[in-house]
């Protein structure tokens, strides 16, 4: 292919500007009546001719073939009954029929399954943007439509975007859809999930508009059973029950009708609601004033989320000092209200150095007992009023107390010791700085100094030990309800660091924090953490040197069992991988744990009928179309840019691509038009032809005399 160019020597300005002045000096000549202005205006072109550098560019072109996009979708959704088969036929039948053509090239691209969804408009985006835009022909999508980044989809393309539909046209499903649910609530306290039932497609008439059965559980308890009609929101109250994770399964019954509906994957859902309590309320009752007293307060007040009522008695009743009543007492204590109206708002109850001297009846007691028996949190820091007779274990709380006192208070340093059962218990396991039992140089706690003697009751744990091994700290459980006791009130000292002190804090903390049934500090529980790809971390927690398999039952029925493996003192834990995600249930002896592993209804579910909504407008800017396969697989044609790409055959419809017929150039050979002499000879001979015309030398007949 030849064309000509151009090659200045002088700026485009230059050569514009002597043109002009050729014109000029043209139309001066022409004015004035010279018969050689014409020659004198193509000398000045030719001249500025010369100075343009035109030049002849001679290349050697190539042809190159078209290229076709040929993209297969194959997520999970593709997984549907029918749409695996039909994806594969139409892929393979256009992978022939292209590759049979000649100049034609293919490029077959498959989208996968990701965590966010079918990314199926980034992939279109992608291969665009792979291949040059003047060689793309066309683009074929092999798909059901259903894809999650319509915002990533380009607006056009340079050649037709034809989609091919997987699915038939009588396909229908039903999903359970949450529209609302709460990442958090208070324990206690209901919350409200909101759900829908929602029919897709082409819904049989014997289940449109007919009632569903919805089926409500918390953490694998009995099941809540709610009729519920197709397309109304329904509001359901649940109620965290405990710290911690609340799982929430919801399901719905599998409708009857012919045909079946695609899939029930999403015909469940687990919502997770983790446990809070709104404040902690807690009472502390002290006795006479001592050092540890300020302990306690400032360890509860330094938690924010703690609300604390602090009854103390800074006078007992046997003190004579001659003192007027009037001028001691401020305001009346709400004792009444506090102990008998409003116990049962409270969660914990601590008792600190209180003897029994009558300031409160011995009804209050009972009523505390009964709170305890109800669940309720009870903890006592004894000290040497335990061995009086003013002793609390002598009133009705002495019926509930893990340990009964001997009437003995020794006055001796000690070191505080974890016993085997306190090296298992989550309230004292990995205390830091806890004495090794095997070595006596190694660091340790600072010692008490004092400590009451009592006789533990058979069914209580001691955690910790004092002088000579007698017990310092004791649990136990009554009724719903759990009881502490601390045999000391020398925890103060570890506050003040005396002889390296000690984690009075953290001790104190798990110690409220058990009696008040955290998860985390339970003695027997079953743990589940989630990690990377579908991965469970089982961790069992137990007072026992052995626990048996764990007992892993799927969405479907199915089971497996999981062996755990010691990982220290009152803990076994073992890694499982689920095979997909859903909801599990996992059971070891009596203690059972329902966990929800990724979404329990994938998103590739969530919308399963086949649509071309989201794909039709990219083929109607490109003059594609959108096909359903249902009618089997169209032809191929080819027609020229700018034409329909699409239409009805005589037996089947038909697409087309459209060839670019684009080149690339192998070679370029540039030379001048004409030589430098050859303008220099062309300028001089026009000149020099309009001098002679205006001189009278040519174009006048001679007269003879």
């Amino acid at each position: 292919m030849t064309r000509l160019g151009f090659d200045p020597l002088l700026p485009w300005p230059f050569v514009a500007a002597l043109v002009a002045l050729a014109l000029l000096a043209a139309g001066l000549a022409w004015w004035r009546g010279l018969r050689g202005w014409p020659w004198r205006g193509l000398a000045g072109l030719a001249a500025a001719a010369a100075l343009a550098g035109p030049t002849l560019e001679t290349g050697v072109r190539r042809g190159l073939s078209d290229i076709v996009l040929l993209v297969e979708d194959q997520s999970a959704s593709q997984s549907l009954p029918g749409r695996a088969e039909q994806a594969r036929a139409a892929a393979d039948a256009f992978a022939e029929r292209l590759t049979a053509r000649p100049g034609t090239e293919l490029r077959r691209i498959t989208v996968g399954d990701d965590p966010d969804g079918t990314r199926l408009g980034e992939a279109i985006t992608r291969a665009l943007a792979a291949e040059p835009e003047a060689r793309v022909a066309g683009t074929i999508v092999v798909t059901d439509g259903q894809l999650h980044d319509a915002p990533s989809l380009p607006a056009t393309a340079p050649a037709p975007v034809h989609v091919l539909l997987t699915g038939q046209p009588s396909d229908w499903d039903r999903r359970l859809v949450v529209e609302e649910a709460p990442a958090f609530g208070l324990i206690g306290q209901p919350v409200t999930i909101r759900l829908r039932v929602e029919d897709q497609g082409a819904v049989p008439d014997e289940v449109q508009g007919r009632a569903v059965t919805l089926r409500v559980s918390i953490d694998g308890a009995r099941e809540e059973v709610v009729a519920i009609p197709p397309g109304m929101p329904l509001d359901i109250p649940v109620t965290p029950e405990h710290p911690g994770q609340n799982v929430v399964a919801v399901s719905i019954d599998p409708p009857e009708g012919e045909p079946p509906q695609l899939t029930d994957l999403n015909d469940r859902a687990a919502i997770q609601i983790e446990g809070v309590r709104d404040r902690l309320r807690v009472l502390l009752v002290s006795g006479e004033p001592h050092p540890g007293s300020r302990v306690w307060r400032n360890i509860l007040k330094s938690d924010t989320n703690v609300d604390l009522v602090h009854f103390t008695i800074l006078r007992p009743p046997d003190k004579m000092d001659g003192v007027p009543v009037d001028e001691l007492a401020l305001i009346a204590f709400p004792t009444e209200a506090l102990f008998e109206e409003r116990i049962e708002d409270f969660d914990l109850i601590i008792f600190d150095r209180y003897s029994v001297r009558g300031i409160l009846p011995s009804a209050y007691f009972d009523n505390i007992r009964r709170y305890v028996e109800n669940g309720g949190a009870l903890l006592v820091s004894s000290g040497s009023e335990a061995a009086s007779v003013e002793s609390l274990h002598l009133s009705p709380l002495g019926a509930i107390l893990p340990g009964r006192p001997t009437g003995l208070f020794l006055d001796a340093p000690f070191l505080p010791q974890l016993t085997g059962e306190g090296r298992r218990h989550p309230v004292t396991a990995a205390l830091p700085g806890a004495p090794d039992p095997e070595r006596t140089d190694a660091p340790h706690w600072g010692r008490w100094l004092r400590m009451g003697d009592v006789i533990p009751e058979p069914d209580a744990e001691v955690l910790m030990t004092g002088d000579e091994g007698r017990p310092l700290l004791i649990a136990s459980r009554v009724g719903e309800g759990r009881v502490a006791l601390l045999t000391s009130d020398q925890v103060w000292l570890w506050a003040r660091g005396f002889e390296g002190g000690g984690p009075q804090a953290e001790l104190l903390r798990r110690v409220a924090h058990w009696s008040m049934k955290e998860p985390d500090l339970e003695e027997e529980s079953l743990q589940v953490q989630l990690s990377g790809n579908l991965g469970l971390i089982v961790t069992r927690r137990t007072m026992e040197d052995a626990v048996g398999p764990v007992t892993i039952t799927q969405a479907d029925g199915a089971t497996a069992e999981l062996t755990l493996e010691p990982a220290g003192e009152g803990r076994f834990t073992g890694r499982w991988q689920a095979p997909g995600p859903g909801l599990y249930r996992l059971a070891e002896g009596e203690l059972s744990r329902v966990v929800a592993v990724g979404p329990s209804a994938p998103r590739e579910f969530e919308q399963t009928v086949a649509t071309g909504a989201r794909l039709e407008p990219l083929a109607q800017a490109t003059n594609g179309t959108v096909l359903p396969l249902s009618e089997g697989v169209p032809d191929l044609r080819t027609v020229s840019v700018e034409r329909q790409a699409h239409g009805e055959g005589i037996q089947r419809p038909w697409i087309a691509i459209t060839p670019r017929e684009a080149e690339a150039v192998d070679g370029l050979a540039i030379r001048p038009l004409l030589p430098p002499w050859a303008w220099l000879l062309l300028v001089v001979g026009l000149a020099l032809v309009a001098w002679l015309v205006e001189a009278g030398r040519v174009g006048r007949r001679r007269v003879r005399a």
